[in-house]
């Protein structure tokens, strides 16, 4: 005679289809890389102002900087800017100058650094595309500012 009655069938059942969804849902996961778990963050102390839409964009004709020549033309850009934010550093394509720093400037404008391959300030270019409130950027005197 069989002791089981339908009821515990039923649960037995359930349990059953639960325990596989449960396992099946672990080996999805795992397959995936993802994972349930929560991590804390730390908000960051200040925040850069946040440049128009477009002018952070690195052109196709423009390589990115890296190393000593990345170090030195930031060090000119913020010499001649000082409280600058970098926003990137960059060959000049247009002709200005070797090199080109795009920043924000502590009064949240957009500047555009020009500097030579001796790294030497060239100029400095205010306002992004269109230039400050839609003017044509203007560019301003050389500064004596460089890095040997």
């Amino acid at each position: 005679m069989n002791s089981f009655t339908p009821l515990t069938r039923a649960a037995a059942l359930g349990a059953v289809v639960v325990g596989l969804g449960a396992g099946s849902y672990g080996i999805a996961s795992a397959a995936s890389g993802s994972e349930s778990s929560t991590t804390a963050t730390t908000p960051a102390a200040t925040t850069a102002p946040a440049a128009p839409q477009g002018w952070g964009a690195q052109r196709s004709d423009e390589t990115p900087l890296t190393g000593d020549t990345l170090a030195k033309v930031t060090a000119v850009a913020k010499g001649a800017l000082p409280g600058a934010t970098i926003a990137r550093v960059e060959t000049d394509a247009d002709g200005n100058a070797t090199y080109e720093a795009h920043v924000i400037k502590s009064d949240g404008t957009l500047a555009t650094v020009y500097v030579d391959d001796s790294f030497k300030l060239v100029s400095v270019e205010t306002g992004g595309p269109g230039g400050p409130h839609g003017a044509p950027p203007s560019s301003s005197t050389p500064q004596a500012a460089s890095i040997a």
